[in-house]
């Protein structure tokens, strides 16, 4: 690794850049980044920004951090089958931009092989580009020429097709030829040509170089880019296997003192490096994927990737569990080997990156908390799996209800549900389960737009109602839905919670008992599960009988109804009135409402701060992904105000206030000066929530403190302390109706990721304004910078960035179309007039002119066309623009001195039906096109047409 940078930088001048941190910086469409080249993209698409450090880069060279899991290149589920698949790796790489090209990087990739690795020449074979006829694109010789000249024998050097050989970054942009090297780990003066190429283990890649020299464009084609640029990629896992002479990257010194740790760790049988049947028991496999999985955690996670529930985090989360399956499974390591492994993972890998040194402990407590709560899921589960097989039927499928519980409230991997099933011989009613995560998904879209699925099970109707209270069945109890605080670490605690069964309610109806397999409401004498009211989305979770800790209930909805709190409940086994209960609320889920609910009340005080006193709510809605407040309002929200909002927002957030709550007297509470919402419909008492002012001081007489802070009546749960909101993005904000006004925002690490795709679309906005008043003269570069301002618009108008940041691009990109047709519109005028004054001076004083003229567009043609009218009134003129594209270009007008009789539109559909292509117009003027085929057949009917006319 160092041999490479030293190399580049030292032989080759090359500026050595640090590797780029795996969580991608401003790009929402990857998950992590997986390739060397994704920090330098703005510069392959010109994006750039001129002013940045990035656009002064010439020549680099670096070692990149890259994982690939999840997402197109998703190479989990092979890591470990084989000797070669990782989720983690390192690619070296040097780059040139608009510097060196196919010359220079062949060369160099040469000289460091064979001289300073010292790699046999006769093991290596090159490959380049073989042309594509259907592209219109030639054999790279080039290329090939190059290697011949640096001595690499014909025999070696091997053309092959697109699907080998050119390098494209995605359906349109940057892409070229690449030129790939090979090794034949057998060698012994034999030619392996044959094989290269061919999936062959003898014969592997070992360095591709890419040559940037086309870019694709939306309509598919390739046109050259102005500025060439080199991009190569090397594994360093796979060229460590080459010079230490291994067949196994595992057998390298990057992975045996992990391995050798995992030995120590689970005392088990060495690692052999066996695959497939010869590995008995899946041992070799265990030691592969727990080495290259703790590899990735310790880099994800000191790049702040943390075992999470959506994206990367939810990828990293199952790469974390998949490790801890195989270490207890497999291995039969004790809980804590993983962790164990990290300061060897460090020693490995610290030189290269030092940002793993500096936080090994906080890397080995995250992936103990995770370990610890998997275990205790994974064995949980297994009891439930065990406990429902027992009691099926012979010959029925495994209920879709249970497996989606263990899968959504215990996080149990599907695809070990599976495993456990197939070894007892039972498979899963997969229709029935894919319908639950259909259902999951649309509850999950439709958060937003006013809350969960509506069912019947979870709103009694006014005859249960009614019946409950006749039966003196009392209001459930949910005061300890508030009982939760903050451990010493900054965690929060929640107690638990166990309950009665009163009453089941199903199909309108309330019943004493309900059997297993059903949808029913649950009414508890008391509950910890937050209902859905004030805005705030319901809990979800799930509930088990006391005693019987391997059944789990999960609580799909929470309703309250009439003081009832009605638990929407999937029953596993049959439940009936009377049974004890103990209830678990998904914490995640519960936190994450906690922090936008409490992120609501400051937004609120915010928009009262900076809108003034007239700024009253007409709603909110808070779930776990977002909130939603919709607020009076007496005309546009500025972008200014916008971003006021914003900064008193996360003032509070920084001074970290503490969240008072209380229940007061409503008479009391309806005293105080500032107090926002008193007009519903509250219950008494009424639960108070103040933010960095105690509820006491707040309700002291003539107390002025509701005007200074946030102070609200409100049912809902809150943080402790507003720091942990982190920070919060407006990131919508339209007009419903004429004075009303929505905002939608995130909070946390979502509201960070808004901040740095903002950021990241102003550079890019930045740099096309830039390259926009460098006087450009061309129309096709006008056009194509034109065409980049739509593209960015779309993409600034549907990204969730800032709602200020996008109303302020938004304004400058329209500025920019603008500019930019203005531009193309006089320089089409200008080539016209230069075109028309030729063909004047040409066909001077004749009552008709035909000609051709090269023209870039229809549009252009039209304006020749004219002016030639305009500077000889009474001409009658047709022209005809040949296109590289063997398209006909046709436009023409007719003098009014020759109306009716001629008509622009009849002479232009005669001569476009000689080019088997069609017209149309008005009778003054017309335009169409056809094929070059017909051109001189339609030269002479353009003619012919007039003198009958004329």
């Amino acid at each position: 690794r160092d041999a490479f940078l030293r190399f580049f930088e030292e032989r080759h001048g090359h500026r050595r850049l640090p590797s780029a941190p795996v969580r991608p910086r401003g790009d929402p469409r990857l998950l992590f980044v997986n390739a060397g080249m994704n920090q330098f993209k703005p510069i392959f698409l010109g994006t750039v920004h001129p002013r940045s450090e990035l656009s002064r880069h010439r020549r680099v060279v670096n070692s990149q951090k890259c994982v690939r899991a999840g997402g197109k290149h998703n190479d989990l589920e092979d890591v470990g089958r084989d000797t070669y698949h990782h989720t983690f790796f390192e690619m070296l790489g040097n780059w040139s931009f608009g510097d060196y090209f196919k010359e220079e990087a062949c060369s160099m990739a040469w000289e460091l092989l064979t001289e300073v690795y010292e790699i046999p020449k006769d093991r290596l074979y090159v490959t380049y580009f073989g042309g594509d006829s259907l592209l219109g694109l030639s054999a790279d010789e080039e290329c090939r020429d190059v290697w011949l000249r640096l001595g690499v024998p014909a025999s070696h050097v091997l053309p092959f097709p697109l699907k080998d050989n050119f390098w494209e970054m995605g359906d349109t942009g940057p892409c070229g030829p690449c030129t790939e090297i090979h090794y034949d780990y057998v060698g012994g003066g034999r030619n392996a040509a044959a094989l290269v190429n061919q999936g062959n283990p003898d014969v592997v890649e070992i360095w591709n170089l890419v040559f940037m020299q086309y870019n694709r464009e939306v309509e598919g084609n390739l046109l050259p880019l102005p500025q060439h640029h080199v991009d190569t990629g090397m594994g360093l896992e796979r060229l460590v296997t080459v010079l230490q002479n291994k067949r196994s990257n595992y057998d390298t010194d990057l992975f045996t003192p992990i391995l050798d740790a995992i030995h120590k760790g689970c005392r088990g049988p060495r690692y052999q490096g066996l695959v497939g049947d010869a590995d008995v028991g899946r041992v070799n496999m265990a030691y592969r994927v727990v080495a290259d999985h703790v590899r990735t955690l310790c880099v994800c996670i000191t790049d702040g990737i943390y075992p999470g529930l959506s994206g990367a985090e939810l990828v990293l989360r199952r790469i974390l569990r998949r490790a801890v399956r195989f270490s207890s499974e497999v291995l039969h390591a004790p809980p804590g080997l993983l962790a164990s492994l990290v300061p060897t993972v460090v020693e490995v890998l610290g030189d290269a990156y030092p940002e793993l040194t500096k936080d090994a402990d906080q890397i080995m407590d995250i992936i103990n908390e995770n370990e610890a709560a998997f275990l205790s899921s994974l064995e949980r589960g297994r009891r439930v799996i065990d406990q429902t097989v027992q009691q099926l039927e012979p010959s029925t499928n495994f209920p879709a209800e249970v497996a989606w519980s263990l899968y959504a409230n215990l996080g149990f991997p599907l695809d070990l549900i599976d495993l456990m099933l197939e070894e007892k011989g039972i498979s899963l009613d997969s229709t029935a389960f894919n319908e639950l995560v259909l259902e999951d998904a649309k509850r999950k879209a439709g958060g937003l737009q006013g809350g969960p699925l509506e069912h019947p099970n979870t709103h009694l109707d006014v005859h249960s109602l009614a019946q409950l209270r006749s039966n003196n069945v009392p209001a459930t109890d949910d005061s300890p839905k508030y009982a939760y605080t903050l451990g010493q670490h900054g965690q929060y605690e929640f107690s638990p919670c166990k309950a009665t069964v009163l009453m089941l309610y199903r199909d309108q109806s309330l019943q004493e008992e309900v059997g297993a397999g059903q949808r029913c409401g649950v009414i508890l004498d008391r509950t910890n599960f937050y209902a859905e009211q004030g805005g705030q989305a319901s809990d979800q979770g799930y509930m088990i009988r006391l005693g019987q800790q391997d059944v789990l209930f999960p609580v799909k909805l929470v309703h309250i109804c009439g003081g009832y709190v009605i638990h929407e409940v999937i029953t596993v086994e049959t439940l009936r009135a009377g049974d004890q209960v103990q209830l678990f609320v998904d914490e995640a889920q519960r936190l994450a409402c906690m922090t936008n609910h409490t992120a609501t009340h400051l937004l609120h005080f915010a928009l009262h701060h900076v809108l003034g006193d007239n700024t009253e709510q007409r709603g909110s809605h808070v779930t776990a992904e977002r909130l939603r407040f919709d607020f009076d309002v007496k005309g546009p929200v500025t972008v200014e105000q916008l971003k006021q909002v914003e900064q008193v927002v996360q003032g509070m957030i920084k001074r970290n206030e503490v969240v008072h709550m209380a229940e007061v007297p409503l008479t009391l509470a309806r005293r105080v000066q500032g107090l926002r919402a008193v007009d519903e419909d509250y219950p008494d008492p009424v639960r108070i929530v103040s933010l960095g002012v105690p509820v006491e001081s707040v309700l002291a007489r003539d107390s002025e403190a509701a005007m200074q802070t946030s102070v609200e009546l409100c049912c809902g749960t809150h943080l402790l302390q507003t720091g942990a909101v982190e920070d919060l993005a407006i990131i919508n904000e339209r007009q419903l109706v004429k004075g009303i006004s929505r905002v939608i925002a995130v909070t946390g690490g979502q509201a960070k990721q808004a901040r740095e795709v903002g950021q990241s679309l102003a550079m890019e906005v930045d740099s096309v304004s830039l390259r926009m008043k460098q006087r450009n003269t061309s129309i096709p570069e006008m056009q194509n910078l034109s065409k980049e301002v739509g593209q960015l618009t779309e993409v600034v108008n549907s990204t969730a960035i800032p709602q200020w940041q996008r109303k302020e691009l938004q304004t400058i990109l329209k500025a920019l179309q603008r500019t930019a047709n203005t531009a193309i519109k006089k320089l089409e005028v200008q080539q016209a007039e230069k075109k028309a004054q030729s063909l004047l001076a040409k066909h001077s004083n004749q009552p008709v002119i035909i000609d051709t003229v090269p023209a870039e567009s229809l549009s252009i043609l039209m304006k020749v066309v004219n002016q030639l009218c305009d500077k000889s009134p009474g001409t009658s003129v047709l022209l005809l623009s040949p296109q590289a594209s063997g398209e006909v270009l046709c436009a023409c007008q007719v003098s009014k001195n020759y109306l009716p009789v001629f008509s622009a539109a009849d002479w232009a559909v005669a001569v476009c039906a000689q080019m088997e292509g069609k017209a149309g117009g008005s009778p003054v003027v017309a335009k169409g096109s056809g094929n070059a085929k017909g051109i001189q057949g339609a030269l002479t009917t353009a003619l012919e047409f007039a003198q009958s006319k004329l």
